[in-house]
């Protein structure tokens, strides 16, 4: 007997192969049968016509770490038919990490990892990191090497090089983790410590992670037209020379531009693939987007200090005149601090003006008043449009990545709306089949990030299962409401546990601390 049939749905089984009519047969955390099952019995059936049933949706780049220990409900994910997350990313967020590096970590991602208290838990190590996933969360994670941490570890925030010795202690703490089941180490190469790395200290760490079968994740150094070639180089070498699979996140890049490099680096033996979310806009800190890193030497107290000065003000004001991103266009999107909360979804610009200042006065109040906490929503540049997101999409190496941010009142609605998005209007508009679509969001990202049980709709593997309408299927979230959660999920099962049944959310926290496998 089965705990649970599903029966006479439309099976997308994550393969990219064409759906099949099939029952799904789910005994324990396991799928047991995918066929038809006939006259069996099972503790529970489910009719799925007129409905897909496919793997669990596993989201390639996300900003959970933190959010899914305090909000472990996770609506948000849960009615996209998400089961996995994979945190850990851009090079700066919690393990494995001292208490020093943790409360660093803690306060200088507040604007996008999220601050939040997760009381009587403590970790170290990956291990320990991990375990606090296992039945206490409705959904799974795994966890990629943040470099920054790795660095802050053995060198806190100098801006060096590191010599042997250091370079040693970092590589052993990358081998450390690995063993303990990271899936690879990230980098956040505009953000501070990660910044700091270079291509011989990346490629060092990742020579590590290379016996494992691991995969080097980053946030490269820059993604528009004058940055990508180098920065997409610089990738590409360190693939090379490490021996490992490079992946690029959020690939905000120029279609056009980037997908001959990507293709002649394919050719070159690079094993690179990318994720992508499919809005115009990121969301990132203000500190990172406003601020040369220069200013954002020595830590938070330092920067906070520097930009009390006149001086550094003075400096600024050639910065502000000449950003490195639109700050025109950013939307305040977290303000942890009562006297800026009520401006969270103005522009910049506006904001600066209820307050009677000028948008580098008022920036740097900003920074000083939320402890560089301060998020935002910012267009990515004016050249790329929205063509360029459609040939990203359709490119083989493209895989479903929300980057999504769960922090303060007006989030980026990609945290709840980019894997419905992608599989309703993105499919109804014939811009993926269903098949594609499911791929992308599965089975792709699981084999990328070694997770061998996770993504496929067959016999054996994890009972990660979503079914859905196709025809319903939606993300309502919007930049003035980001929180409005996404329809069309009827059923969610997580490890072969329902975490949302016949569209009502259950208890259940059968979650996991997923280990490279």
């Amino acid at each position: 007997m089965f705990d649970f049939i599903i029966r006479n749905g439309r099976v997308v089984d994550g393969s990219g192969l064409p759906w099949f009519k099939a029952d799904v047969g789910i005994t324990g955390d396991r799928i047991t049968a995918v066929g038809q099952l006939g006259k069996a019995s099972a503790k529970q059936i489910l009719d799925a016509n007129g409905k897909v049933v496919s793997p669990g949706f596993v989201d390639a780049h996300v900003h959970g770490d933190l959010p899914l220990l305090a909000d472990p409900v996770h609506e948000q994910g849960v009615r996209q038919g998400v089961t996995t997350h994979v945190i850990g990313q851009d090079g700066v967020a919690f393990a494995p990490a001292s208490p020093e590096t943790m409360t660093y970590m803690r306060r200088y991602t507040a604007g996008f990892n999220g601050n939040f208290p997760t009381p009587g838990r403590d970790w170290r190590t990956v291990t320990k990191f991990l375990s606090q996933f296992d039945g206490q969360c409705s959904i799974n994670a795994c966890t990629l090497i943040p470099n920054g941490n790795v660095r802050m570890e053995v060198m806190g925030l100098t801006p060096r090089k590191p010599n042997f010795a250091e370079l040693t202690k970092m590589k052993a703490l990358v081998r450390e983790a690995m063993e303990q089941g990271a899936v690879g180490v990230s980098s956040g190469l505009d953000y501070v410590p990660s910044i700091y790395a270079d291509e011989d200290e990346l490629t060092a760490l990742c020579e590590e992670i290379t016996p494992y079968g691991g995969i080097y994740v980053t946030h490269m150094r820059g993604y528009n037209r004058e940055k990508a070639p180098t920065a997409l180089q610089e990738v590409f070498n360190i693939g090379k020379r490490a021996g490992c699979g490079v992946h690029v996140s959020h690939f905000n890049c120029l279609a056009d531009q980037t997908i001959p490099l990507l293709d002649a680096a394919r050719r070159d033996g690079v094993d690179v693939t990318f994720d992508l979310y499919c809005y115009l806009y990121g969301s990132t800190i203000v500190a990172m987007i406003t601020l040369p890193p220069e200013t954002l030497e020595g830590g938070i107290e330092a920067t906070v200090e520097r930009l009390k000065q006149p001086g550094t003000r003075k400096k600024l004001e050639s910065a502000f005149a000449n950003p490195r991103f639109p700050i025109h266009t950013m939307r305040l999107a977290s303000l942890p601090h009562d006297k800026y909360r009520h401006l969270e979804g103005q522009t910049l610009p506006d904001a600066a003006d209820q307050c009677k200042q000028s948008i580098l006065d008022f920036t740097c109040d900003l920074l000083i008043a939320t402890d560089l906490a301060a998020g935002c929503v910012v267009r990515h540049f004016t050249e790329r449009q929205e063509s360029d997101i459609l040939k990203l999409m359709k490119h083989p190496l493209m895989m479903a990545g929300s980057d999504g941010i769960y922090v303060g009142g007006k989030p980026h609605p990609r945290g709840t709306g980019c894997f419905a998005r992608y599989l309703g209007h993105h499919v109804r508009n014939g811009d993926w089949s269903l098949e594609e679509a499911v791929q992308k969001c599965s089975y792709h990202v699981a084999r990328r990030f070694g997770l061998k049980d996770r993504g496929l709709l067959q016999a054996g593997f994890a009972a990660d299962v979503v079914v859905f309408d196709p025809d319903t299927i939606a993300d309502r979230s919007t930049f003035d409401d980001g929180k409005a959660l996404a329809v069309g999920v009827e059923h969610v099962f997580v490890n072969g546990t329902p975490v949302l049944l016949k569209g009502v959310r259950t208890s259940a926290r059968p979650g996991r601390g997923l280990k490279r496998n």
